[in-house]
């Protein structure tokens, strides 16, 4: 309780840190913040000619919005992703980035990779806005998902929180684990139903039946995947303009404070050598 307390107390040099990366990180562009719009714009550009036009993934239309435009379907998956690899990838190195400034002044060592967490969804927000705009002029009613959307924006912001608070430690640890993740990431990102719709992998699970003889079906090991269940809320509210099964809520509430505990508890345990370490 009494860390917790202290993170708290630290409020005001998170919201600083966290300005630092905005400002920084377009600083002297011309387009400033509309730099953020160019790689998820360039990723859907890609991804629309490759599995649209040239492999013919048809998602098929949203249930009940009637909508059926791949572009919009790809990026109401595409952004939360983006935001979650983005968030752990970057805040997992922030320890080891600041080395010089924990090694010479006291200051809970949490606003760092949170710090990189909250610039990146300020960002994520602005993309979110733009989504939203493009889904309206297209026809979805958006608008009544709106507080559960952000609801499911701050749970998968929590999970990216406590899954970087780890792996921010254990990079101090082991250096490789950044280079790692860069590649875990890439599969991470495929064995995730955003450049396909589930419903290929429910087809897959029913022309193979049981993995190696057992009841297990690639369908069941796509539900372990914590960014399936995201994923999937936020396409249902976005993209079909219906609510997600109460369960798929609770599932992503899960998964948010079981990574954000151990994440806490983690770089609770390990604060007080990162100085020494680093």
């Amino acid at each position: 309780m009494g860390y917790l307390k202290e993170v708290v107390g630290a409020r005001e040099l998170l919201a600083n840190l966290a300005l630092r990366e905005i400002r920084g990180k377009y600083k002297r562009t011309v387009l400033g913040q509309l730099w953020s719009l160019a790689n998820p714009l360039a990723l859907m550009l890609i991804y629309t000619v490759v599995f649209s036009l040239i492999l013919r993934v048809q998602p098929g239309p949203g249930d009940p919005s009637g909508l059926n435009i791949f572009a919009l379907w790809l990026l109401a998956g595409l952004l939360p992703w983006l935001f979650f690899a983005n968030s752990v990838s970057l805040a997992m190195g922030s320890l080891v980035d600041n080395q010089n400034l924990i090694q010479k002044v006291y200051f809970p060592r949490i606003v760092l990779p949170l710090s990189v967490i909250a610039s990146i969804a300020y960002t994520w927000c602005l993309e979110m806005l733009v989504l939203i705009i493009a889904l309206s002029i297209a026809g979805a009613v958006v608008w009544p998902w709106l507080p559960l959307v952000v609801v499911a924006m701050v749970l998968l912001a929590l999970f990216a929180a406590g899954f970087a608070l780890m792996l921010s430690v254990a990079n101090v640890y082991f250096r490789d684990t950044q280079y790692l993740m860069g590649l875990l990431f890439q599969l991470w990102f495929y064995a995730t139903p955003i450049i396909y719709p589930l419903s290929y992998v429910a087809d897959l699970s029913v022309n193979t039946g049981g993995i190696a003889g057992t009841n297990i079906t690639p369908l069941d090991l796509f539900r372990l995947n914590p960014m399936e269940g995201f994923v999937d809320i936020f396409r249902t509210m976005l993209y079909d303009n219906r609510a997600p099964e109460p369960i798929s809520f609770l599932i992503c509430a899960a998964w948010a404070a079981a990574a954000l505990t151990i994440g806490l508890f983690v770089f609770q345990r390990r604060d007080a050598r990162l100085a020494e370490l680093l």
